[in-house]
């Protein structure tokens, strides 16, 4: 495990807990009766019931912005450190950022907001809903870096949601690949869409590989699979089993939660 890894979290196999941001201007589902400020308020409910719950850190997401796309919306990005601003007083662990999938929004965002970490697409070629899929690692370390960001974690995913990988290769191979170029600062591992589970296999065989670079569960963690992937992984990103009923789209379960992270405790030895 990274030195710099464990200065932001703080703990081993950290649960990093999502807070999904209602549609953002520029987004076809932007609720235009809430406005804003009913963003900002489902939000807080949602930092208020993870961190009572005890997650390690948060990340907000642009995951209603659907459809996605591959160069995010001036506004929407804007919009997003707007808000992180207005809730940054009440944040107590540490957060990070994504803005789907744009790399070099999601920089953006995390630098003007003060983020520790930030999580993409970084590498690889993909077909996708949105397109043929490029992302270019190179360029977005060098715009992290210009604007004196370099401390800030990249978390790399390397298994694409919503797309099929070009590259012929492994997943473990592509994995070691990104490691060798010096990108993330832990590579994820994911299912196919937002909430499905990765394959134990493959996130086996991504770990077999980087025993020295944290491997993290992307999407799909429930509370009756923490055992099985809290074994094989060094910490997991969890969005929609910690909400009402499961949903991705609901807002944040407090008590869902709360016995999500008694569990992680309990395998942690915590308690």
């Amino acid at each position: 495990m990274s030195e710099k890894f464990l200065n932001v979290f703080k703990t081993q196999k950290p649960i990093i807990a999502m807070i999904h941001l209602g549609a953002l201007p520029g987004s076809p589902l932007f609720d235009h009766k809430s406005g804003i400020d009913g963003i900002i308020e489902n939000a807080r409910n949602d930092l208020k019931a993870l961190q009572a719950a005890g997650v390690d850190a948060i990340m907000f997401g642009n995951e209603n912005d659907r459809p996605y796309e591959f160069e995010v919306n001036i506004a929407s990005t804007a919009t997003a450190a707007y808000i992180i601003g207005k809730l940054r007083n009440e944040i107590t662990v540490p957060f990070g950022v994504n803005m789907l999938w744009d790399p070099m929004s999601t920089i953006a965002l995390g630098s003007a907001t003060g983020a520790q970490f930030v999580r993409e697409i970084f590498t690889g070629s993909y077909a996708s809903d949105m397109g043929i899929w490029n992302p270019n690692a190179g360029k977005a370390m060098r715009y992290r870096d210009s604007l004196g960001s370099s401390n800030m974690l990249m978390l790399c995913n390397i298994s694409a949601e919503f797309a099929h990988s070009l590259d012929q290769r492994k997943l473990s191979d592509r994995a070691r690949s990104a490691v060798f170029s010096s990108i993330p600062d832990a590579i994820l591992v994911s299912g196919q869409i937002t909430g499905e589970a990765a394959s134990i296999s493959d996130l086996e065989s991504v770990k077999s590989v980087l025993p020295n670079t944290p491997v993290l569960a992307n999407t799909g963690v429930k509370h009756e699979t923490l055992n099985e992937v809290l074994s094989i992984s060094d910490g997991c990103i969890v969005g929609s089993s910690l909400k009402f009923q499961g949903d991705t789209w609901q807002a944040v379960d407090p008590a869902r939660a709360l016995d999500f992270m008694t569990i992680v405790r309990t395998i942690r030895g915590e308690s």
